[in-house]
């Protein structure tokens, strides 16, 4: 983008720098996780987005205050981008105690209610109900918000996706689908798994789709700004992001069903690296990229100093918030 683009551009280049930055927080966030898992201080699967972090930041930095949405096992990225603490984020992967959910979620389970993240969920397409039960509730109290569903294609197949399309076209909710479409369905290319195209998909409902390179932060942001606002006023919408995943469908994954020329390219299409490019491009100067790397750098190792010296749940604390109380075990 030129540096002399007008005033009125809703992505000027120090817009676009800030949404660089929630990349490299994600990509330096997961590049962490990564070196934690292999030393063993992570308890769990854990399921990275690297390669992906352009749909977080450009999606979530469309959404309003009073805006929702659920995720993925792959969503570390959208929580990062919509602000949860990283302090809080670390220890929840870690299994502390200081975690945002006490330790008990972990990698595919972060949620935060009080910034609108309805939660991550390890079970294909489960977020997807979630995203359309808080588009009622959206539209039902008139909040003016909007609720965001994503989901990879390896859902497209899901009954799920299909149920929640209808209902959103019944009843014109204020919601918006988002596919990180990264061609894989856990171990199988997505075609082995699904025969139709979202695009068609939607259209079956009437719900306008729209495409677009995943890669590229300036043009996700910006369809992300305008699909969430035609949802907002307008009813249900689709946003396609064609992306790439880097690592295997689980960390650890070899991935010996993948070409290796395919992985060995996959840098080529780097968000960062691109939108590094177009930021140096638009006037930002390279020492400007350095200072904000280093900001990032320092914060996660704050962070993760301060997990790894918070303590780990107490076992009795599993059994707590499963049931409502009642006055047959309030004093239990």
């Amino acid at each position: 983008m030129p540096s002399s683009a007008p005033r009125n551009d809703p992505f000027p280049p120090d817009r676009l720098l800030a949404l660089h930055r929630t990349m490299q927080l994600i990509r330096a966030t997961e590049t962490t996780l990564s070196k934690l898992f292999a030393d063993s201080e992570i308890p769990g699967f854990i399921h990275l987005s690297v390669g992906q972090e352009a749909v977080a930041a450009g999606v979530i930095g469309a959404l309003a205050p009073q805006d929702t949405f659920a995720t993925t096992h792959r969503g570390h990225g959208h929580v990062l981008a919509r602000g949860v603490a990283l302090d809080l984020f670390f220890k929840e992967i870690m299994g502390r105690a200081g975690g945002i959910c006490g330790g008990r979620g972990g990698s595919m389970h972060v949620a935060d209610l009080t910034l609108g993240v309805l939660g991550a969920n390890g079970i294909v397409g489960a977020g997807l109900p979630l995203a359309t039960g808080s588009a009622l509730a959206h539209q039902t109290r008139r909040s003016g918000g909007v609720a965001v569903a994503f989901f990879g294609d390896g859902a497209m197949a899901e009954g799920a996706l299909h149920e929640c399309l209808n209902m959103a076209a019944l009843w014109r909710l204020p919601m918006v689908f988002v596919c990180e479409n990264n061609g894989w369905s856990e171990f199988s290319p997505t075609s082995r798994q699904f025969a139709a195209t979202l695009d068609k998909l939607g259209a079956a409902f009437g719900i306008p789709h729209r495409q677009v390179d995943g890669n590229d932060l300036a043009a996700v942001a910006q369809a992300a700004t305008e699909v969430v606002e035609a949802a907002r006023s307008d009813g249900p919408r689709i946003l396609e992001c064609i992306t790439t995943r880097w690592h295997g469908h689980f960390e650890g994954d070899p991935q010996r069903y993948r070409n290796a020329d395919e992985i060995a390219g996959l840098p080529e299409n780097d968000p960062l690296r691109r939108s590094a490019e177009a930021l140096l491009a638009a006037g930002i100067e390279e020492q400007d990229l350095a200072a904000l790397v280093a900001s990032v750098d320092s914060d996660i190792a704050v962070a993760l100093e301060a997990a790894r010296a918070d303590a780990l749940p107490d076992f009795d604390a599993a059994f707590r918030d499963v049931y409502t109380p009642t006055t047959l075990t309030a004093g239990a």
